[in-house]
């Protein structure tokens, strides 16, 4: 076991998860390595029932106006800062908290090599410029340009690239530092795209449980992990609820499996 510990990143706000969520996803990661971690919640949400051994931080603001605050790139941008938590020069791994942890994540840990970036390599792009981040890992200290260019001209950036905060994220490290560093394709797995069955057997088969040399579930756009559970593909009034043809294949069986993952 290192003598340094692993520090694990992720961030909340809003109504859409919550504390209880947090845990369970330091829970998760606690009960699947061997090395020490130390686990990072930047958030200024009132926590009462927070796991007390997770780390708490303010978010991190930007200074934009509260207009351009509201988007991920709170996330993709704002946890960029060169200061952040005060963890300048230590290398940590954001977690997203629509993940299920599905292995071991020791050789996750021990991946990265020197000062370099690594994400997970998009399943909805082709090519090799998009990172899905979901997972991602740098040296606090190398990013801070992502922080400091949203800053700069918050409108622009996002008339170019919309909600795809990940995409600028991506394109604002392969500018600076050259290609993508990707993690191993088998480590990471989508929900979306290797579990849910094909198009209108999605309304009979319940979908599949990731595969056993995966470590890491994501559950990116929809359905997300609490629809997955309940069975459907969006929350009850969701207004991009599917019409038309759309409902052959925007259908999710309930997935009881999910639970499983909270306590292995």
């Amino acid at each position: 076991m290192p003598s340094k510990p692993i520090h694990l990143i992720t961030i909340l706000w809003g109504d859409l998860y919550n504390e209880e969520d947090v845990n369970i996803l330091y829970r998760m990661i606690r009960r699947n390595t061997q090395h020490e971690i130390r686990f990072h919640l930047f958030s200024d949400e009132p926590l009462p029932d927070l796991d007390p051994a997770i780390q708490r931080h303010p978010e991190p603001h930007m200074r934009i106006a509260p207009e351009h605050n509201r988007l991920a790139y709170r996330k993709e941008a704002g946890l960029c800062a060169d200061d952040l938590g005060g963890l300048q020069g230590e290398r940590v791994f954001f977690f997203d908290l629509d993940l299920l942890i599905t292995g071991n994540l020791d050789d996750l840990f021990r991946y990265p090599q020197g000062d370099h970036f690594y994400i997970i390599n998009d399943w909805n792009s082709r090519g090799n410029r998009v990172g899905q981040a979901s997972c991602y890992s740098f040296v606090v200290g190398t990013l801070g340009f992502v922080r400091e260019n949203f800053e700069r001209q918050p409108a622009a950036l996002i008339e170019r690239y919309g909600t795809a905060s990940q995409e600028y994220l991506s394109a604002q490290v392969i500018e600076r530092y050259g290609p993508l560093h990707f993690w191993p394709e088998a480590w990471f797995r989508s929900f979306r795209f290797h579990c849910l069955p094909f198009s209108f057997l999605r309304h009979f088969l319940t979908p599949s449980p990731p595969p056993p040399e995966s470590k890491v579930l994501a559950f990116h756009g929809h359905p997300d992990m609490q629809d997955a559970l309940a069975g459907r593909w969006s929350p009850p009034g969701h207004r991009k609820a599917a019409r038309g043809l759309k409902r052959l294949y925007k259908a999710c069986k309930p997935t009881p499996w999910i639970r499983d993952y909270w306590h292995l």
